[in-house]
């Protein structure tokens, strides 16, 4: 089967496959350049790209603000004809400020989930940086793009649905997760279609819908594009990739994994999240691990009661230090069982 291109707007992806952003430091400007390179979509993630920067404990954001100007650079340069976002949490202090960041950087679209996004409309406004919110139900699809319609009077270039399968944080509570984990989300990707199409109508243009959560391979594409979608959004399978940006150790955690070792925790986000059960997690769910240092990364994070920081949790992810670190993941990821490229692995997904 010859799968079609995914067009959002003038941009036009070979590949029907998004590259998941995933933070703090696995989809960097390796990454995305090289989804974007393979005809896919890649995503840096915008939470905290400046953890490696000299400055980053005394001045996080304007470190975080100079290494996503500059991944997007060379996310550029590795794809110069490539379609390549950014990813930014709505929860995430200095919101506005990395959309904007990304924009002036050249970023093609901006995806935005961890909440609504209800002021992105304002902060691409006469540039041509498109924009796709993350969403889990048809509720917040229709309040969204109510809002959006009301106050901007525009609406979504394309929207992303990230099911109960996904990884790190997800839109669902444990019960929904459980409800909806074995099957029976189709019905939920139907209702939001329809409330997609109703803008399509209303503003007389394509918005493409994208789905994401649990997509592992060329069989699961199938199916999406056979249920009206446009295109997948895969994360996981993109970790186990040479181009990944995260410590080999991280990425061993994956292809280690059994499925009995996939769970869920509760993050400082204050939303359920999806990872790997090692020792870091066993440990936060016994008591409080106090902060030692606040990066002031979240709206809704209080030093005080934070259940531990999930900052200083994913940087030591990303750097290999996988027995004090959240190893967030998607359902599936115990199904991996080694490191390949980014090419070969489009390869095994569309040829």
């Amino acid at each position: 089967m010859d799968f079609p291109s995914l067009h959002i707007g003038e941009l036009c992806a070979r590949v029907p496959i998004i590259q998941g952003g995933m933070g703090i430091g696995i989809s960097l400007s390796s990454l995305a350049g090289a989804v974007a390179k393979a005809g896919g979509i890649g995503v840096i993630s915008a939470a905290q790209p400046g953890y490696q920067e000299e400055d980053f404990f005394r001045n996080s954001y304007g470190a975080n603000e100079r290494a996503l100007a500059k991944h997007l650079t060379r996310a550029r340069e590795i794809a110069p004809d490539g379609v390549i976002g950014v990813n930014v949490m709505c929860r995430g202090h200095h919101y506005a400020e990395y959309v904007k960041c990304a924009v002036k950087n050249g970023a093609d679209i901006i995806f935005s989930g961890a909440g609504l996004p209800k002021t992105l409309p304002s902060l691409v406004e006469g540039t041509k940086t498109k924009i796709a919110p993350i969403i889990s139900s048809a509720k917040a699809a229709s309040v969204l793009l109510h809002l959006w319609e009301r106050h901007h009077h525009r609406t979504a270039d394309a929207v992303v649905i990230e099911g109960p399968k996904a990884g790190g944080h997800l839109g669902y509570t444990r019960e929904e997760v459980a409800m909806w984990g074995n099957g029976g989300y189709e019905e939920q990707i139907g209702d939001i279609l329809k409330v997609v199409h109703s803008y399509e109508e209303k503003f007389k243009k394509k918005i493409p819908v994208i789905f994401g959560g649990g997509v592992f391979d060329k069989a699961d594409i199938s199916h999406y594009l056979s249920l009206g979608l446009a295109g997948v959004q895969m994360a996981t399978r993109f970790v186990a990739t040479k181009e990944c940006d995260a410590a080999d150790a991280f990425k061993q955690m994956y292809v280690n994994a059994h499925k009995e070792d996939i769970t869920l925790v509760n993050s400082p986000v204050h939303m359920t999240g999806r990872a790997i059960r090692n020792a870091f997690v066993t440990r936060a769910e016994k008591g409080r691990i106090p902060p030692d240092h606040c990066f002031n990364c979240l709206k809704t994070c209080n030093p005080a009661t934070t259940p531990y920081c999930i900052t200083m949790a994913l940087i030591r992810a990303v750097k290999g230090d996988v027995d004090n670190a959240l190893i967030f993941c998607g359902a599936n990821a115990w199904k991996i069982n080694e490191i390949t490229t980014v090419p070969a692995l489009i390869h095994e997904l569309t040829e």
